[in-house]
């Protein structure tokens, strides 16, 4: 590891030592987003194309390309699912994004979400040895409003380039339209990362919090702060588990959502948020103070903080709460304030911070699995077993208040989950290819090694160059300055 490395794996030891927790908490946010940027402008980016065939001599152009390949292109139009051995499309993901979503910056014009979509495109071969491209589409209209019809269409055209569509960043409630209408439209799977993805990884953390409390999920009274697209399914994946939505209340910019909003009603676009309005607050709780009172669970993706959760809610909740403020790029309340509240597990999406609850070791493994057996669509069970999977490999490996769920790390857990995707897909019969667990497992952790191996080969040979270390020590003058 270079010397920017291991610095960056003891972040906090960077600082000065007379800043407070709350400096270092900041702190850390400026650093890397500083930091972020100065490396993304050395290195032009973080994803590139490469080859994967060799070229032994010249007339092998002639074989990868015309005349010889003309006969790829017969074959494919004679037999469509051909494509999957005869290109890379068995194995490629577009990311697409209309970029009005982006983190907690909303809306960055069509080209801000690169860096975010190849963030996912870098993430999804390195840890899941997938191939993926960003895809950031203008939707816009003629009154410069984002139309969900015009990100459909898009999808639909361009999805027999891929084996797999990972939606990310689009705005609510178009997001619901966009996925619901390409889940049942297309003949790939099409994943909004953002709302299932989390909505994945949060279950998973949830499941294993509430052993370490001993608490059943059917029994838990969860209050869920945010009701945009990743709260709104991560309530749905929660239901469809076992919990109790009679004892679950979800806030919103407005207020408690219940049966008697009628304003969610009256906006047919916002469906989602109405299922949850008849489905969970029977009582028609309408402040936080009263829902928040001897809750079990506080789940928030919301307004990012370090002040949107208050720290007498959580001195309000049961006896050792359960804590997850996931907005990014600051969580809703800092993970030391939440403990000094009283919080016995914290969790948030940053991964500089113990129990990332964070999709980053959701997709990978997920859109490997559905990859490997062709899967027609990624279904709420797959979502479902994906979640399990992963409290599992923790649980196997040891769980504790400050470890619920696994970290991007622990390479095998994408393999694991992968095949258990898999063995759910050919259950729900969207699988168009039936393999064993352990035919799944051990290809992709084939293809996990491979793309590694490639990544630490490309930077032996020097064809990837360690990152400068004036890099960091910019960044960190520049933090300093800004925190005084």
């Amino acid at each position: 590891m270079s010397d920017i490395g291991i610095k960056l794996e003891n972040l906090a030891d960077i600082f000065p030592k007379e800043w407070d927790e709350a400096q270092r908490a900041k702190g850390k946010t400026l650093f890397l987003k500083r930091l972020s940027q100065l490396a993304h402008r050395h290195y032009g980016g973080k994803v590139q194309i490469a080859p994967k065939a060799p070229v032994p001599g010249f007339n092998w152009f002639n074989v990868w390309y015309t005349p010889g390949v003309s006969s790829v292109s017969t074959a494919i139009r004679d037999d469509n699912d051909t494509s999957f051995e005869l290109s890379n499309r068995g194995n490629l993901v577009a990311v697409v994004s209309d970029s009005t979503r982006v983190l907690g910056d909303g809306d960055c014009t069509p080209p801000g979400g690169l860096g975010v979509m190849e963030g996912k495109a870098y993430l999804m071969k390195y840890l899941g040895g997938v191939d993926a491209v960003a895809l950031c589409v203008d939707s816009r209209d003629a009154k410069g409003q984002n139309d969900p019809e015009k990100l459909i269409d898009f999808v639909k055209m361009c999805q027999h380039s891929f084996g797999a569509v990972n939606l990310e960043d689009i705005s609510q409630p178009n997001c619901y339209r966009v996925l619901d209408a390409l889940r049942e439209q297309c003949t790939i799977p099409v994943w909004h990362d953002d709302a299932q993805g989390t909505a994945c990884v949060t279950l998973a953390g949830l499941i294993n919090a509430l052993k370490l409390v001993g608490k059943p999920l059917s029994e838990a009274r969860i209050v869920y702060l945010g009701a945009g697209a990743s709260n709104t399914t991560i309530v749905r994946l929660i239901i469809a588990d076992g919990g109790d939505p009679k004892k679950m209340v979800m806030f919103d910019s407005k207020g408690a959502l219940h049966r008697n909003r009628a304003d969610i009603e009256a906006d047919k676009r916002f469906y989602r948020k109405w299922e949850i309005c008849q489905q969970t607050n029977p009582s028609c709780i309408g402040s936080m103070e009263e829902a928040i009172r001897g809750a079990d669970v506080l789940i928030s993706l919301s307004t990012p903080g370090p002040d949107t959760v208050k720290p007498e809610w959580i001195a309000a909740m049961a006896d050792r709460p359960i804590v997850f403020a996931c907005a990014n790029p600051v969580p809703e309340i800092y993970p030391y304030a939440a403990k000094a509240a009283g919080a016995y597990i914290v969790a948030t999406g940053r991964g500089d911070f113990p129990n990332q609850v964070n999709n980053s070791i959701g997709f990978p493994g997920i859109l490997k699995g559905a990859l490997l057996v062709r899967a027609s669509k990624i279904t709420d069970a797959m979502a479902i077993a994906a979640a399990h999977s992963l409290a599992g490999y923790a649980e196997r490996r040891g769980i504790s208040p400050e470890s619920i769920v696994p970290t991007m790390d622990e390479a095998d857990v994408f393999a694991v989950e992968a095949a258990d995707v898999a063995m759910q897909a050919i259950k729900d019969g969207v699988a168009r290819t039936v393999l064993s667990w352990d035919d799944v497992h051990r290809m992709a952790q084939a293809d996990i090694e491979h793309s590694r191996s490639m990544a630490q080969a490309l930077c032996d040979g020097g064809f990837i160059e360690a990152p400068p270390a004036n890099l960091l020590a910019q960044a960190l003058e520049w933090t300093v300055a800004q925190l005084g």
